[in-house]
């Protein structure tokens, strides 16, 4: 699903024009972007978390090479899914979890 994909599915099921649930997508998006930009996690329960987290620098290595190079220094988003949410994904496939 891409972001057109979700704000399409917006627009129909919260019936709103297009434009306005575009708005609403991007606004959203935005949101989590500026929180996560000061380091704040954004904690949306039944679904999950968003937290950045620090990763220091570090000797790695080239795979093809073999070649050490250093990595340097950075933040990431880490995700991690909450209870319902990882039982609507498991659900949703009608196995419920791996065969």
């Amino acid at each position: 699903m891409t972001k057109q994909d979700i704000i399409n599915k917006v627009s129909s099921k919260a019936d709103l024009s297009r434009a306005k649930a575009e708005e609403a997508v991007e606004t959203v998006i935005d949101l989590i972007k500026e929180s996560l930009g000061q380091g704040e996690p954004v904690i949306l329960r039944r679904f999950g978390t968003f937290q950045v987290r620090a990763k220091t620098k570090r000797m790695g290595r080239n795979p093809k090479t073999g070649e050490e190079a250093e990595i340097s220094a950075r933040k990431v988003v880490r995700f991690k899914s909450g209870k319902h949410f990882k039982q609507a994904v498991n659900d949703g496939n009608g196995k419920g979890g791996a065969e």
